[in-house]
């Protein structure tokens, strides 16, 4: 008689565990976390895909996290739940700047920032403004299409490829890099770790190509020329070169790629404020921070304490993992009244961490928010409104909050 094999037992499913993708798919993370800021600002979860970790749910402790950089490391295991792997072959080390503490997150940073100051998004809007209109201009009206890939991916990545001084006619593959580099979930599986790894080769390659072209040749104002002519980063090995593409990328493409797919998804789940917004587009620059907040693209970024320490009663123990719920702190109700709602003319709106705080804060957050403005400023010129036609595809993942798809059409108001 054959015996059977013992059966594993299953896990029970932890109800705080906020970083399970399946909340992100089906949109209903919002519960879990309204629980944990009301009990439990830092909990702690013992049993996750990701192994332990503390959850920061609520505004004030992450600003308290965010600003002792030194207690709480970007370097020592990195900007994600999911954790390097020593001796895995689809694991190997990319050094970015969002990743590393002072003093060499310092000087890296230092190198790309002036490409994001108000002079250069002077010297961009009209570049950015002529693109838009023209993506605009090519939609159809009353007829149905995916709003991300022909608007959010399309702007995004043309962004992209002019940061870059990347070839206009393959600019989709930033698109596909971005999409494996940003995907949390790839982390569980060692299959799909390899095949990432492959593509961050491939994305590896083509930059380097990029580079050569430029060494020698006088300054442009491109991200790559920035990097050849800098201290900090003109002798950066190759996994650092390809570390930094990467953050680049997908800090350029989600952020404002989710932020876009939100301004048509989220105003039109909210038509009152929508109707606020056409019939006063000078609250535009407003709607895109509160936008920003509503959405929050990317939902956590995690930090490593480096010593014992305290956070609200909680202790921390050198080593442990924190994540930064920004997605959270951003409804947080002690900070945004009605927190879950879009409030076009939101008084605090500019308070949201979507960007993070202190000296990791996005370095390109001036870019996301000209281009989101842009977009909904020359919506408006055309008395554009967008009618979302059923429910998203969202990202199934608690890193890039995001769409994958959304069914729209759009009319005249």
């Amino acid at each position: 008689m054959a015996t059977l094999a013992p059966v594993a037992p299953v896990r029970a499913v932890d109800p705080l565990d906020v970083s399970r993708p399946e909340l992100y798919r089906d949109d209903v993370w919002q519960a879990p976390f309204r629980e944990l800021r009301a009990t439990a600002p830092v909990h702690r979860v013992e049993h996750s895909d990701f192994g332990p970790y503390w959850s920061i749910s609520s505004y004030k402790p992450i600003i308290t996290v965010e600003s002792l950089p030194d207690l709480y490391s970007s370097q020592a295991g990195g900007i994600t739940l999911a954790d390097f792997i020593e001796n895995n072959p689809g694991d190997v080390r990319m050094p970015m700047f969002i990743a590393m503490d002072r003093p060499k997150h310092t000087g890296q940073r230092r190198t790309v920032a002036p490409a994001f100051t108000p002079s250069e998004m002077v010297r961009m809007s009209d570049n950015i403004r002529t693109r838009t209109s023209e993506i605009l201009d090519s939609l159809d009206w009353n007829t149905p299409f995916d709003w991300v890939d022909k608007v959010s991916v399309e702007l995004t990545t043309q962004m992209l490829a002019i940061l870059f001084d990347f070839p206009w006619e393959e600019r989709r593959k930033l698109t596909f890099w971005s999409d494996w580099a940003g995907d949390i979930e790839l982390a569980k599986n060692d299959e799909l770790r390899l095949e990432r790894l492959k593509h961050m080769y491939e994305c590896g390659a083509y930059f380097q190509n990029l580079w050569n072209a430029k060494v020698g040749k006088d300054p442009t104002p491109d991200l790559i020329s920035m990097m050849i002519h800098s201290d900090a980063m003109a002798e950066m090995d190759q996994m650092e070169f390809l570390g930094n593409l990467i953050l680049l990328i997908v800090g350029g493409n989600d952020t404002t790629r989710n932020t876009m797919s939100a301004v048509a998804y989220g105003l039109d789940l909210f038509p009152d404020q929508r109707a606020k917004l056409e019939a006063n587009p000078s609250l535009i620059h407003n709607t895109v921070q509160e936008v920003i907040r509503w959405q929050t693209p990317l939902a956590h970024m995690r930090r490593t304490a480096t010593a014992d320490t305290e956070l609200e009663g909680q202790q921390i123990k050198a080593g442990d993992k924190l994540a930064l719920w920004y997605l959270s702190a951003n409804r947080d109700e002690s900070v945004f009244e009605n927190a879950d709602q879009i409030i076009v003319d939101r008084a605090n709106a500019r308070r949201h961490l979507a960007f993070g705080h202190g000296i990791h804060r996005c370095v390109g957050a001036r870019l996301a928010e000209l281009q989101v403005s842009v977009l909904l400023e020359e919506m408006a010129k055309r008395r554009m409104r967008v009618n979302v036609l059923g429910e998203p595809e969202r990202v199934a993942a608690c890193f890039v909050h995001g769409y994958r798809k959304l069914p729209v059409e759009i009319s005249r108001y």
